[in-house]
């Protein structure tokens, strides 16, 4: 049996100077953060070092006003923490997300204590991890303390997410609701790259996206494919729509057949219903899910992807405008590796041709200080709303006039005199279709 105890007399022993793991999406442990913030307050303990993937709801972890106690650098930036990322009282620690474990099971990084949340045991002798795998199981096997508050609004989820109760040091109960992550209509123009997305994908492909308006209007386009799979970081709503049409089915899966896998739940309510109890979906370390050489063994594997702005060379910017990191390099790098690696697999960098403020997103160059995620030499099919095209065998000039190709109509003219003063006379002579 769990025997709880209060939230203050849990963080009690975490002295100044530690680095915290904390459970990330839906599950950030937020009563355990808030006792924490009565420690700062009534004792003074300071230089708390606070470790996570993609969180949502308040992050009291990376609030200003506890500067110098709490120091949050995170393995990657949700739009809850930029500002803070922004005025410098949170700093980004960069990571591919396949390695965020390895920076735990490596001693690189410090793991004195891991705060996270769990479903309800339902045998007396393990519990789930629910919705947050990710890196959540490297710091509990290598922390100095581990602190689960057990929530009953958390999924029982199975595969990796199941760990023992006797691997946890102290148990704080807590019925608070899951923080929900809503997603806006998809645009037109994201309903156009979702067709141009969908006609790369063949059926029983096994398939990788993220979350968002523009991943939305992709899974929106695949209701009529037939025997996808899926192997992903994030399970998300779209996702689920395809396996309640009996679209995602896993039954061309070479590894892990008839199951979804993925590694952590970004969505609502119906989301963290379904995957409650679902032997269909299995939870994994992010080891497992964003490891090249495991996404590989599927054959057909489509990795889909988004980007801030991609050069001409094909470089693409995913983490970051100019300087301004606003994300992180995620698991982008790892799964278009993978798909590369994969048996007619294939990677997509899905994209508006122009921003909300009517930037182009196609570019001669990236700003001063982007960060770049894909390296050109990765690069495969890039997808706008004017049409889809594959830079993998074409040169840097080639390139060029490929990407021109599906660039806003009024930025090609401007794109065509910037790549001639950057490539030279010779760049007319590919007519690169």
């Amino acid at each position: 049996m769990v025997s709880y105890v209060t939230a203050d007399e849990a963080v009690s022993r975490i002295k100044s100077g530690s680095h915290i793991h904390i459970a990330s999406a839906s599950q950030v442990p937020s009563i355990l953060i808030e006792a924490l913030s009565r420690r700062v307050e009534n004792e003074g303990i300071k230089d708390l070092h606070f470790h996570h993937s993609y969180s949502e709801g308040y992050p009291l972890f990376a609030d200003k006003s506890y500067a110098g106690a709490f120091i949050d650098q995170p393995f990657f930036v949700g739009p809850q923490v930029r500002p803070s990322i922004s005025e410098g009282y949170a700093d980004y620690l960069p990571v591919h997300l396949s390695e965020t474990q390895l920076l735990y099971r490596s001693g690189i990084l410090p793991c004195d204590a891991a705060l996270i949340m769990v479903a309800p045991t339902r045998d007396g002798k393990a519990v789930s991890l629910g919705g947050d795998v990710v890196c959540s199981l490297a710091a509990i096997e290598m922390a100095k303390q581990v602190i689960a508050v057990v929530n009953p609004n958390v999924p029982y989820t199975f595969g990796d997410a199941v760990i023992p109760i006797r691997k946890i040091h102290a148990f704080v109960y807590d019925e608070a609701p899951l923080v929900e992550t809503t997603v806006p209509e998809s645009t037109e123009i994201e309903v156009a790259i979702g067709k141009e997305c969908a006609a790369l994908v063949p059926d029983g492909a096994c398939i990788q996206m993220g979350i968002g308006s523009l991943p939305n209007a992709i899974a929106a386009q695949l209701r009529d494919h037939k025997h996808l799979g899926m192997h992903t970081e994030m399970f998300s709503n779209g996702l689920m729509e395809l396996m309640k049409a009996g679209v995602l089915d896993g039954t061309r899966k070479q590894i892990d057949y008839g199951k979804a896998v993925s590694s952590f739940v970004l969505g609502d309510k119906e989301l963290f219903d379904f995957v409650n109890e679902n032997w269909s979906v299995l939870m994994m370390d992010i080891n497992y899910t964003n490891n090249p050489g495991i996404i590989c063994r599927n054959e057909n594997v489509v990795a889909l992807n988004a980007a801030v702005e991609i050069d001409l060379s094909g470089q693409v910017c995913a983490d970051s405008v100019g300087s301004r990191v606003i994300s992180g390099t995620g698991g982008q790098l790892d799964f278009i590796r993978g798909a590369s690696m994969s048996r007619k697999g294939k990677s997509i960098v899905a994209t508006t041709s122009r921003t909300k403020k009517g930037q182009s997103r196609i570019v001669s160059m990236l700003k001063h200080g982007a960060g770049v995620v894909t390296p050109r030499a990765s690069i495969q099919w890039v997808v706008t709303e004017y049409g889809a095209v594959n830079l993998y065998g074409h040169s840097i000039q080639e390139r060029a006039n490929l990407l021109i190709n599906i660039a806003h109509p009024d930025d090609r003219e401007r794109l065509e005199r910037e790549a001639f003063d950057l490539f030279g006379p010779y760049l007319k002579m590919y007519s690169v279709k």
